[in-house]
């Protein structure tokens, strides 16, 4: 049996049938026999249609569950329906209207918008909505090491949103306040305006050369606090998930087994938050069907997911998305999705 099939491989008629057993499916969840395709309007006789599905079968791209039931599509022909035969629409202005209303409600918070934009994918689409919180960094205004003791020191580090933190840092027995004072001027003239990360990667090569010039001590201080400091607690994620019980309605009772592997997949979260920070490299909606995504292989479970990036700069920050059965509603969900992702973009800026 190929697992890389694909529409060119079909004609005419096996990609019509192909598409109405997809849609079908999608529909209704259950296996489609050739029967009511037959009743649907497609003019071949149960024969030749049961011919053709066999057919599509032997590609990958059709299962059955049962020897006398209809077919499903595999993940592998879901993925090829969504990549060559989804018709996407844009979501209706009614529909737009009523997102921007219900995540930018006067006086509402940006973790409340988060929150209630999970609520509210869940709810729209029929699965369990998610969302990884922002994860940026904003640029230093300032840093300062102050000598606390014989081998320790603060590095109190001020940020151009207002955010002050202070961090302990081992330094070197002898270590005196000249040396602070000549590491703290180092940086400041260097590192204003760039975030930790950035200043990590651009000074390296800088330092590596102006070592002579600078008093031993001070640039192992200097390389010692950036490499500590850069990527570290303050850019941790939080992940926001609502609707699970979303999915238990909607499923059948062959499916409860899956749905609790997927519960047990939800409560995965540095996994989860893995999967996210992928979507976070792409350019708009992300699909992960089933096995191509290693947390959600054995539940079988579909994800759609979109970054959203911080306003102006078009920094990408976070992610949302949808998590359900394979047989989620693609045509409906992609966009929905990926308009909420857009909305939040425009409330960091």
């Amino acid at each position: 049996m190929s697992s890389g099939a694909s529409l060119t491989e079909l004609d005419a008629r096996a990609r019509d049938i192909f598409r109405q057993v997809v849609e079908t499916y999608l529909e209704t969840g259950e296996p489609v026999g050739s029967r009511t395709l037959s009743r649907s309007g497609v003019s071949l006789s149960p024969a030749s249609i049961r011919n053709t599905m066999q057919d599509l079968a032997h590609l990958g791209l059709l299962s059955a569950p049962h020897t006398s039931s209809g077919r499903l599509p595999t993940h592998h022909g879901l993925r090829l329906f969504v990549d060559g035969l989804l018709e996407i629409g844009d979501l209706s202005e009614d529909a737009k209207r009523d997102i921007e209303a219900r995540l930018t409600s006067k006086g509402r918070s940006f973790d409340t918008a988060l929150r209630e934009a999970s609520s509210m994918l869940s709810g729209l689409a029929g699965g369990a909505g998610v969302v990884m919180t922002p994860s940026f960094e904003a640029g230093v205004k300032h840093v300062e090491f102050i000598l606390l003791g014989p081998d320790q020191a603060l590095a109190v580090l001020v940020y151009d949103d207002g955010r002050v933190e202070n961090r302990l840092m081992t330094v070197a027995l002898g270590t005196t306040p000249s040396v602070l004072i000549e590491a703290s001027n180092y940086l400041n003239a260097r590192i204003r305006g760039r975030t930790l990360g950035e200043a990590k990667r651009e000074l390296a090569a800088e330092l590596a050369e102006e070592r002579q010039k600078l008093d031993e001590a001070a640039s192992v201080l200097i390389n010692q606090g950036l490499a500590a400091w850069s990527g570290e607690e303050g850019n941790k994620r939080a992940l926001i998930v609502r609707g699970r019980a979303n999915l238990l309605e909607a499923s059948s009772l062959d499916d409860l087994e899956r749905v609790r592997s997927l519960f047990e997949d939800l409560e995965q979260k540095e996994e989860l938050i893995e999967l996210l920070d992928d979507v976070k490299d792409a350019q708009g909606v992300r699909i992960f069907i089933g096995s191509e995504s290693k947390l959600f292989s054995l539940s079988g479970s579909a994800v759609i997911a979109a970054p959203y990036m911080a306003g102006q700069s078009q920094k990408v920050v976070g992610a949302i998305g949808v998590i359900g059965p394979a047989r989620l509603n693609y045509a409906r969900i992609i966009p929905l999705v990926d308009y909420t992702a857009k909305i939040l973009g425009r409330l960091l800026d």
